[in-house]
């Protein structure tokens, strides 16, 4: 991120804060809020303000601004307090009402602390432009835990995934030869793609159609638990069925 945006964030805090007279947080937290926006803008964010978030308490508290993403999913939360607050006191009493702690920034134009996953894992002089770069990049770049496994589970699902094809692929051929209740299964499927999809495809087509469908049984099963997709979706459901 160019430090200009930094340098900009400085210039318009001095104007409120000189125009104003006020360090009070309603006067001088939008030129913060835009420092904000302009880390966001780059991943597709944005930071809206005056959001209500429901605890788990069962209530309701309003953010100073939560960061959103265009399904208006929420990656961050941020709260701005008074230069004369305790910034310490404030942030135990926000968790003791119930505000998020997995992505938090709270800051009050002098300090800027991060919460992530429940812990402070960053505390910085807000008027040293390298560590607020810091801060915010942190900030704007953090990943729920659920989110970093489901990356890594893509990631080992890549790496094992021409094995499994091949596997499977050597499986069905065996099948196919050895099998008689498999080729009759198969044969049937065949002419029932033949007559629903296409009279032209081949038992190779029909074959990668299988092999695809057991590949995405388990992630419709298990993320979207929609067995009926499978296993009862007309003559395809059933025909698969007689496969598997």
């Amino acid at each position: 991120m160019s430090k200009l945006q930094i340098q900009t964030y400085y210039k318009n805090l001095d104007n409120l804060i000189q125009r104003g007279g006020s360090k009070n947080e309603q006067s001088i937290r939008s030129a913060f809020e835009q420092l904000l926006n302009s880390y966001c803008e780059p991943k597709n964010f944005t930071v809206v303000p005056e959001l209500y978030y429901k605890t788990k308490k069962n209530t309701s508290v309003r953010l100073d601004g939560i960061v959103k993403d265009a399904l208006r999913l929420a990656w961050g939360y941020w709260e701005a307090k008074d230069t004369y607050d305790d910034l310490n006191k404030e942030i135990e009493d926000k968790f003791f009402k119930g505000y998020p702690n997995d992505n938090i920034l709270f800051e009050d134009s002098q300090t800027a602390i991060l919460i992530q996953n429940g812990s402070e894992v960053l505390r910085i002089n807000m008027k040293e432009p390298d560590k607020l770069d810091k801060i915010l990049t942190q900030f704007i770049n953090y990943e729920r835990p659920e989110v970093q496994d489901f990356r890594q589970a893509i990631d080992h699902f890549k790496a094992d995934l021409p094995t499994v094809v091949t596997t499977l692929r050597s499986t069905l051929d065996s099948q196919s030869k050895t099998n008689k209740h498999f080729r009759a299964a198969f044969k049937k499927l065949f002419t029932l793609c033949q007559d629903s999809i296409n009279p032209k495809i081949n038992a190779f087509d029909v074959r990668e159609m299988v092999i695809q469908h057991i590949l995405t049984e388990d992630i419709f099963l298990t993320v979207f638990n929609e067995s009926q997709f499978h296993r009862e979706n007309g003559h395809w459901g059933r025909s698969m069925g007689l496969l598997l």
